[in-house]
């Protein structure tokens, strides 16, 4: 008895050991990205050897003082089912039926959140989502005031049972890439409804450009309100306890106010809480749909999209990634801004894809709903998306992936000639409308287009001297120029003249 006493004092005495563990987006069934070095890290005890294998492939890393750890996989080449295992202290990890492929980050707002159900034939897709080389891990959603350095949840095998639960537009986008390229695809899907661009971009971001500064100056403001708000709510529960039964029944409890640093709208509050925790695992791109909750501020969101867009790239250090985006849909519904400005914020879209590099943009004023602010027809934006994708990052040659763009225009008499480029095999009108053109009294009138080769000529007998000519310039526009691929025109103006929302911060 006294030896095995003995045994229990000197067990309890020595350090305990602990497990090597991984980062929480390592997981069964996860994809990892191929033809680029992979890190794989997650904490350890402090100095121990750490070991991560996959099939023939291994890499090796030390943990540091505070027991982080990050090891480099050499390049990984498609494939799979593979177990990837992690050694060092304690009892080794094992992941199992992990693939090698493609690997897209897909964020933004209730577009790109909305589930499969909410597409054209929502249940026949989800009955008919059998693709288990489709994975997809999708980030809880947290409000944070500094960036957080995990997350929690797991991989999902694409079945009838889990598609339900995807983003419809990265499902889609997945199912397009893998019926294209036959290598896996996963998607770490990261959105939230109703959200505005300032919540994906880190404070840092915001406070260093004048024209986003503003940005945080009403946040603060929006903080103070809610603390003079608090200390009176305080007071006034307070005296409402204070109450006896009788009275309280006939006075209504005071209700709190809302704390604006635990909304979706907090600015930098979704990078940190779903963003900065997916950093620095490999991806291939980014796949975005948002805009509809700054198109108050379409002038502003032409620094704010691009400013975004560089941060996420300097974060990841992986260089200009490919980042695909959707121009706002068509809509014609209230309760909106009135008018809700989607044709400026179209033009800051437009904007972000003729000045930042290695982007690509979806026109979708065409086959948008109206009458739906989550258009249901995610299937063709997916296809769209999956186009530039195959053609931009994936060598397909001869794929047109882009409507015509408008690049510049020539006046002659009473006529405007327009240019564009990205003819996929030349311009189309499905009609004549669509054109407006006006003089030096910047009043536009309805005009008649007519396609002359590569260029298409306007006329209007409202504007003998014309100036400037705009294109699809609604919020609910009629879009009539595609080429001969079927893709649309993005909506342009050739003026430079204010908009509505021109100073507005």
């Amino acid at each position: 008895m006294r030896r095995i006493a003995l045994f229990l004092v000197l067990a309890l005495a020595l350090p305990a050991l602990a497990t090597v563990q991984l980062h929480g987006l390592f997981t069964d069934n996860m994809v990892l990205q191929r033809n680029a070095p992979v890190p794989v890290w997650g904490t350890a005890t402090p100095g121990a050897r750490v070991r991560v294998t996959l099939e023939k492939v291994s890499a090796s890393a030390m943990a540091d003082k505070a027991g982080h750890w990050k090891a480099i996989l050499p390049k990984l080449t498609a494939g799979g089912p593979f177990d990837l295992t992690v050694s060092g202290d304690g009892d080794p990890v094992t992941l199992h039926n992990v693939l090698v492929g493609e690997v897209w980050l897909a964020s933004g707002q209730s577009n790109m959140e909305y589930g499969v159900g909410h597409a054209i034939n929502g249940k026949d897709e989800i009955a008919k989502a059998d693709w288990p080389n489709i994975r997809v891990f999708t980030v809880p959603t947290r409000v944070c005031a500094d960036p957080q350095a995990d997350v929690t949840g797991a991989w999902e095998v694409c079945t009838p049972q889990t598609a339900g639960k995807f983003s419809t537009v990265a499902y889609f986008y997945a199912r397009e890439l893998y019926q294209a390229l036959h290598v896996p695809i996963g998607i770490i899907h990261s959105s939230v409804s109703g959200t505005l661009a300032e919540a994906w971009t880190r404070t840092e971001v915001l406070a260093g450009k004048p024209a986003l500064a503003p940005i945080l100056t009403r946040y603060a403001q929006a903080e103070k309100t809610f603390d003079a708000d608090q200390a009176a709510y305080l007071l006034k529960l307070a005296a409402w306890k204070k109450m006896d039964m009788v009275a309280q029944k006939t006075t209504p409890k005071p209700v709190a106010p809302t704390d604006p640093a635990t909304q979706t709208t907090h600015p930098a509050g979704l990078y940190n809480g779903k963003i900065a925790p997916l950093l620095p695992f490999r991806i291939a791109g980014c796949i975005w749909w948002q805009g509809e909750y700054n198109s108050e501020r379409c002038e502003q969101y032409k620094t704010l999209f691009p400013a975004l867009i560089a941060d996420w790239r300097a974060q990841w250090g992986q260089g200009d990634f490919p980042f695909y985006f959707v121009q706002l849909q068509n809509l014609d519904i209230q309760p909106q801004p009135n008018p809700a400005h989607y044709d400026e914020m179209r033009e800051a879209q437009l904007f972000t894809w003729r000045t930042v590099p290695n982007t690509g943009m979806v026109v979708f004023a065409d086959a948008g709903d109206a009458h739906n602010i989550h258009p249901p027809n995610k299937q063709e934006a997916s296809r769209r998306l999956a186009l530039i994708a195959r053609a931009q990052v994936y060598g397909e040659k001869d794929l047109v992936y882009s409507g015509p763009r408008y690049t510049g225009m020539k006046i002659d008499g009473a006529a405007v000639r327009l240019r564009f480029d990205y003819l996929g095999g030349g311009l189309v009108l499905k009609d004549t409308a669509g054109f407006t053109l006006a003089g030096a009294d910047q009043l536009f009138h309805p005009a008649v287009a007519k396609i002359d080769g590569d260029t298409v000529v306007l006329t209007s007998p409202d504007v003998p001297a014309p100036v400037a000519a705009r294109y699809a310039w609604a919020d609910n526009p009629t879009c009539t120029l595609f080429n001969q691929a079927g893709l649309p025109a993005s909506p342009f103006r050739t003026d430079a003249w204010a908009l509505l929302t021109a100073g507005k911060l």
